[in-house]
């Protein structure tokens, strides 16, 4: 468990909130476990309706806590070891609604979870990236089928290839949100559209979720991808990567084949 992630369910609505703002919401394996354990909620309970994942501070979510993911593969864990993966599949099951309001910085799976979300709504000058090149990784979450299936190949390869960021207008007229209003209406808005759906019928709304997402081939995806990212964690790439990222520098990859 983690008091870095908070619950709360109201008519039907199941809010998730990243709490770790003075680390940029910067996701630990203990914070994946009970970010698991909520989405597994969503899923199950017949309370809830509708998933909503929000965050406290100036930013969705920084990705991965770096020193936290160094720690876990000093130890010799494999990607099916990691919390981030039951998460993972929480996800992948999930056949309920789920929105998102997202301010500020999302990186990483900070983006890579908007793509399982089905209402998306972020600030206009939000910044997004998935800069896992840039740590000598690969893509997670799926993104490598569900990012240019919205974007298209091209859009996303230069997304993952150079991991610089889009704003919130792009992110809206590239298809990753709904919608793209000022900061200080993500919330409200988000809240409105998760009430919205809640109002519908339920079961009509999982049917026509289950229809339009192939649950079963995402979920094995996301491990083909778990393979390939648990390769390069160990990888002399990746060494480099991380060891520039915490001396604050740019990396040299010109001896790490």
């Amino acid at each position: 468990m983690s008091e870095h992630i908070r619950s709360e369910l109201a008519d039907g609505v199941l809010t998730v909130t990243l709490d770790r703002a003075d680390k940029k919401n910067a996701i630990t394996q203990a914070m994946y476990s009970t970010l698991a354990e909520a989405t597994e909620r969503a899923g199950t309970d017949d309370a809830v309706r509708v998933l909503l994942l929000r965050a406290e501070g100036d930013s969705f979510s920084a990705g991965n806590d770096i020193q936290d993911f160094i720690a876990l593969g000093s130890q010799g864990a494999g990607p099916g070891d990691m919390p981030v993966f039951r998460f993972l599949k929480a996800l992948a099951d999930l056949d309920k609604p789920a929105v998102a309001a997202v301010k500020g910085r999302a990186v990483g799976i900070g983006l890579t979870m908007l793509l399982h979300c089905d209402l998306v709504v972020v600030a206009e000058d939000a910044l997004l990236s998935v800069p896992f090149v840039n740590l000598a990784l690969a893509p997670e979450a799926a993104s490598s089928l569900l990012l240019p299936a919205v974007i298209g190949h091209q859009r996303a390869f230069e997304l993952f290839a150079l991991g610089e960021p889009l704003d919130g207008r792009t992110a809206l007229a590239w298809g990753i949100a709904n919608r793209a209003v000022p900061a200080d209406q993500v919330e409200a808005t988000a809240a409105e559209l998760a009430a919205k759906v809640a109002a519908r019928a339920p079961n009509s709304i999982r049917k026509t979720k289950r229809l339009m997402r192939d649950a079963e081939g995402i979920w094995a995806l996301m491990q083909r991808e778990g393979e390939a990212f648990g390769s390069q964690m160990k990888s002399p790439e990746a060494m480099e990567a991380f060891m520039a990222f915490m001396q604050k520098r740019a990396p040299d990859f010109s001896k790490a084949g």
